[in-house]
């Protein structure tokens, strides 16, 4: 009999996980920034091409019904947590309003505990201050820019490095600042690929989570043979820019892909696709669904989620039950079996959607989600209670306090119908009441005290000295 030693034993052990029967998987995580839902031509785009991700969206189980947050950090924030992003202190993207809080328990940090090596590679936007950084939020590797974009900086804790561009951006890779080359984009893929290579190699699962700026504005086009593919079509010159930033991160979701395959380590990764909040060019293609980013109708939050996990999970299947991105927290630890302590149980508002992996047609209990765009003036945040909101519950949406429609026969949320379901719109505005009252005391930014100098351009000049431009 084959003898094993005690640490080759140990990591076995750890390596099975108890949820699903099979090893733990490898995770990647990849969120574009500002891609709407419709920016997909599995979805019907009537222009962009994305030949790599109509593969992923065949290969995956996707659910039909899946929202996120109206603006960026926020979206980021509540992935992190598992819960509102309110609850975090993020009620805005610039003004220290972008901060999560200390006390949140982080997915990274979880997934640690289970064993998980973790990198981020791209936009982290939950605070530039140290103690924020994602390195301090249970990130082992990190490669990102500043701010809330390559180049973006306001007044206070928010900025990237000076005079940073979407070509040749100077990234912060772990303690250093590291000056790269090429298009920005092709620099986080490449990163990423580059740490999941040596990650691959040793004894620890990993997750990588990979978020690419773009398509952000400002738009800028990662090359001519993208804005070629527009032209031909003659697609509106104000979008040819942004959809070329769409085909350059489809090619580089597709050779992802092609190295998971390559590696022999594509059927026990578990490959996840998301947007952080609705589109901004919706006036060309938005699916049906009302608006885009930074509203609080469907348009704002409504995202694709494809899920790609071959071992596991069945291929081509539509899952219909409302699910969000709270949902993405719990549902990770438990296949990474990872079991939450008290006090980050209690944090947790989301519900795992293993079950639904498993089968997409198990019973789903009604539940209930808010949105609101936040983003008020300091010190607003009663006067604006029911300014740029919504709450979900079944297929009712409450919108403004006033507006009712049954998204189920109304995905353009174009025909309110408050004045023939009044008990619908009581109890909604209820439940809505009761969630702002409990969050409120929860809104830890609303006074923060600004730094005098972006944090990221004063480890900017300490590095480089402050004539470096």
């Amino acid at each position: 009999m084959k003898i094993f030693p005690l640490r080759a034993l140990l990591l076995a052990l750890l390596s099975i996980n108890i949820a699903t029967g099979a090893e733990k998987p490898n995770i990647i995580l990849i969120m574009p920034d500002d891609m709407g839902w419709g920016d997909i031509g599995a979805h019907g785009h009537p222009f962009i091409k994305t030949p790599h991700l109509d593969k992923l969206h065949a290969q995956s189980l996707r659910f039909t019904d899946f929202h996120v947050s109206p603006t960026c950090s926020p979206t980021r924030s509540a992935l992190m947590t598992g819960r509102h992003e309110f609850k975090n202190g993020v009620t805005h993207t610039i003004f220290e309003r972008e901060r999560m809080t200390l006390k949140a328990t982080t997915l990274p940090q979880l997934l640690q505990r289970a064993g998980y090596s973790t990198g981020i590679f791209g936009k982290w936007h939950l605070g530039d201050e140290e103690a924020y950084q994602p390195d301090k939020r249970g990130f082992d590797e990190i490669f990102i820019h500043g701010a809330g974009g390559i180049g973006q900086t306001y007044p206070g804790s928010c900025g990237d490095f000076p005079n940073n561009k979407y070509f040749d951006p100077a990234i912060l890779h772990n303690k250093t600042i590291v000056k790269t080359k090429g298009y920005c984009t092709d620099v986080f893929f490449g990163q990423s690929l580059g740490w999941i290579d040596e990650m691959r190699k040793t004894d620890k699962p990993f997750f990588a989570y990979i978020t690419p700026n773009a398509p952000h504005g400002p738009e800028v086009s990662p090359g001519s043979q993208y804005e070629k593919i527009y032209r031909d079509q003659k697609c509106a010159p104000k979008d040819i820019a942004y959809f070329s930033m769409i085909s350059n991160i489809d090619e580089n979701i597709g050779a992802l892909m092609d190295k998971l395959k390559q590696w022999n380590i594509e059927d026990n990764t578990l490959l996840i696709f998301l947007s952080d909040n609705g589109g901004t060019h919706t006036d060309t293609y938005s699916g049906g669904y009302r608006a885009g980013k930074g509203t609080p109708y469907q348009g704002g939050t409504h995202a694709p989620s494809f899920w790609r996990w071959p071992r596991v999970i069945h291929a081509a299947v539509d899952c219909p039950a409302l699910s969000a991105h709270i949902d993405i927290l719990p549902t990770l630890a438990e296949i990474a079996d990872v079991k939450l302590d008290e006090s980050t149980a209690a944090q947790v508002e989301g519900k795992s959607l293993l079950p639904l992996l498993k089968d997409p047609q198990s019973a789903w209990p009604e539940r209930t989600l808010v949105t609101h765009l936040g983003r008020w003036p300091k010190g607003q945040y009663e006067a604006w209670k029911y300014k740029n909101c919504a709450i979900r519950s079944g297929n009712y949406r409450l919108v403004n306090n006033t507006a009712l429609y049954d998204v189920a026969t109304d995905r353009s949320e174009s025909k309110d119908i408050a004045t023939e379901h009044p008990e619908i719109v009581a109890r909604l505005r209820e439940s809505y009441d009761k969630w702002w009252q409990e969050t409120v005391p929860l809104l830890v930014n609303e006074d923060v005290i600004a730094p005098m100098e972006n944090p990221f351009k004063v480890m900017y000049r300490k590095q480089f000295g402050p004539q470096e431009k």
